[in-house]
Parts: C-alpha cells; structure tokens; sequence
C-alpha cells in the first residue's frame, strides 16, 4: 500500500520550518534553473479534494468539440495540434486521440499505435532545424483528454535543457508569427510523409 496523502503531508511538516516551509533543493547549482535571487518553497498545503479536470464528461471536452479546426496533421485516429500563439520556443505541438480517453483507458488499437507515434512526431518535430532536443510530456492534471506534449529545446542553448524548458518558453519573448508558422508547417509536412493529412 503507497503512502497517503496525509502521511506525505506529516513527512513533509516534519522537515519544514516554523512557518511550513520545505528547504530549497541547491539551485544555484543547476545552470538550468531560470531564476536568481532570492526564492522560498510556498508552505505545503494539507490535502484536498482533487479539482476536477476539463472535459472529464466527453460532452463538455473542448478537444472532442473542436474536431480537427486548430489540428496542423491529424489521420483517422489521433490529431497534432499546436499552442494558439507563438511562444519562446521553435517548436510546441501537442497529440491527442480523437477518441475521448486518457492514458489508464486508452483502447488496445491505439495503445498500440501510440508508441511508434510518439517517435514519429518526435522525429517530424526535429526535423524542423537547429533543435537541441526534443521533450515529450504527458500531465494529466489540466484536462480529462490524453495529450502529449512535444516541447523543441533550440540547439546550442544548453541553459535552456531539461524539464526546465517549459518554463524557459514561458519566458523567451514570442518566436516572430511567421517563423512559428513555418516550423509548425515543416512538422505536419513531416508527420503527413508518413501518412495522415497535413493542414498547413
């Protein structure tokens, strides 16, 4: 049996300061971390009811109501779609089943399409130029409808390498529109190669 959520919280009091506080990790050692200066852990909240996710009933999920008007590529089975506006790096898409699931209850079909998928659109979207390499991510947190990140770091800039590159694109000014829609067009060009329909 794993460890309850009330039994992380104690671990973690028990190791915090007056004030609930968990220490840092040594930041100032990972030449990836963002951020300088002085930073705080935020005091560990007491467990809570989990906040429900968007689209955990099929009939409210945005995903399954928007179909294939935001895809760059889709085929019969799954659709690759990118951020609604540039962001700071070359390269952000995201694969989702048409079919309403999330991982614990992806059908037999598609589980077993999922890996080879993976590496293909892994591929298409380094195949875009000048990438350094590419992270691919599931949270399941935000919505109830499986989704993959595909998150291009840009080559050469080894600050902006591991899971921090998330946050890096959040910081980067905006890729100009036209380059963003360039690299988005060279991925689904890519993905369509190997069958499926490219829309840009």
């Amino acid at each position: 049996m794993g460890e309850s959520a009330e039994e992380l919280f104690a671990r973690a009091l028990a190791a915090a300061d007056a004030e609930g506080r968990l220490p840092l990790p040594p930041l100032d050692e990972w030449e990836t971390f963002p951020f300088e200066g002085e930073i705080r852990v935020r005091p560990l909240r007491a467990p809570a009811d989990e906040p429900p996710r968007l689209g955990e009933d099929p009939a409210d999920c945005w995903r399954c109501r928007r179909s294939e008007e935001d895809a760059i590529w889709s085929d019969e089975r799954w659709l690759l779609t990118p951020l609604e506006k540039p962001s700071g790096l070359p390269v952000i898409v995201i694969l989702q089943p048409r079919e309403h699931c999330d991982l614990g209850d992806l059908p037999d079909r598609l589980a077993a399409e999922l890996g080879p998928l993976l590496v293909r659109v892994e591929r298409a979207v380094d195949s875009v130029g000048d990438i350094g390499r590419v992270h691919v991510g599931r949270w399941g947190d935000g919505s109830a409808h499986l989704h993959w990140w595909f998150i291009a770091r840009p080559a050469r800039m080894p600050q902006l390498r591991t899971s921090f590159a998330a946050i890096w694109d959040d910081i980067l000014p905006p890729l100009p529109e036209e380059l963003w829609r360039a690299n988005l067009a060279a991925v689904a060009r890519a993905m369509a190669a190997d069958g499926g329909r490219a829309y840009v």
